[in-house]
């Protein structure tokens, strides 16, 4: 009972203050891509995971957890986002002897769009595309068989036309395997790092210094100044269980406290059913309390295959965004 006592007053005095935050400044970060969510397992179970982390998708949600990966794992994450919007990922961990190395790329792109001005509404006749991309390197390791840290180094660009801005961010996880039989307690900091700020041709102009003197020398070369923003920081909190249950089912259930630095605090809620270590079905809850949340509930379901020495994981996700759609996930992940 001591134990429980602990955990929950641990809980209640990381998370009630980070309640009275007031001003959400919501928009106010660049790469906002590095919030959508990695995996159709994370996204089931409403992005609780922190305390999970347990497969190749903790590369994103907490590096702390690569070490648990016992086999070598590779996964390849697609998602049809909101507005013909589409995210992939391709990472990877690997075990050496110093501990689990992991690299993981991720992209966000779009369709090639038409270049509209004042003067021309309809069009120029020229395109222009838009999108992100992360690339990262991970460490991870168990230092006793409890507790684990992990490490990740970002390099995060995003373009727009002619123009760009580059980001450098890390993250930081910790996993503790309770003495609770089952209970488990992750925390993780991501992106944290440096500001992002737009730069290239398209901020170019030509100007004088001063129009009132006839001397004054003209076309001179200058650039728009434009503000920098912070990279979206996530504190994450959370605690998982997983219990056996009679037929050869198991039940996982979790819970993580969400801290940004661009809204107000929120929760995920997340279950896992399982038969036979085969078939999964999935539920969950994400950004509860939070404010002017669209995200609503996540279902989703998946398989393990064994074929030769390897494991196979097809995992499948639905996800109720109300007026932005219905985001659907596919991840495949292999372990050897």
């Amino acid at each position: 009972m001591k134990r429980y006592l602990v955990i929950i007053a641990a809980v209640i005095a990381i998370y009630c203050p980070l309640m009275s935050q007031t001003v959400s400044k919501t928009g106010t970060t660049a790469a906002q891509f590095l919030k959508i969510g990695i995996g159709a397992r994370a996204l089931g179970m409403g992005g609780a995971f922190s305390a999970v982390s347990n497969d190749a998708t903790a590369l994103y949600w907490n590096p702390a957890g690569v070490s648990l990966n016992k086999k070598n794992k590779i996964i390849l994450d697609h998602q049809d986002w909101i507005l013909d919007v589409d995210l992939d990922f391709i990472g990877g961990s690997f075990k050496t002897p110093f501990g689990t190395v992991g690299a993981a790329i991720s992209a966000m792109h779009m369709g090639e769009m038409e270049v509209t001005t004042t003067r021309d509404p309809e069009g120029t006749g020229e395109k222009f595309s838009a999108g992100s991309i992360m690339g990262q390197l991970t460490f991870s390791r168990s230092l006793t068989d409890r507790f684990s840290f992990g490490i990740s180094a970002k390099i995060i660009r995003e373009s727009i036309y002619n123009s760009k801005a580059n980001g450098f961010a890390l993250d930081l996880g910790t996993l503790y395997n309770t003495q609770i039989p089952g209970l488990t307690m992750g925390m993780s900091i991501s992106n944290y790092g440096t500001k992002m700020q737009m730069e290239g041709r398209d901020m170019l102009l030509q100007t004088e210094v001063d129009p009132s003197l006839e001397s004054d020398p003209i076309n001179i070369n200058a650039n728009f100044a434009t503000d920098s923003y912070e990279l979206p920081l996530i504190f994450r909190f959370g605690l998982a269980y997983k219990r056996d249950l009679p037929n050869k089912l198991s039940i996982l259930v979790a819970a993580d406290a969400l801290h940004p630095n661009d809204n107000t605090e929120s929760i995920n809620l997340g279950s896992e059913l399982s038969f036979k270590d085969f078939l999964f079905i999935r539920s969950g809850i994400a950004s509860l309390y939070q404010r002017d949340t669209v995200a609503g509930l996540s279902l989703g379901c998946g398989i393990k295959l064994k074929i030769l020495n390897s494991f196979y994981y097809v995992d499948y996700t639905f996800v109720d965004m109300g007026p932005l759609g219905n985001p659907q996930k596919i991840t495949i992940t292999t372990s050897f």
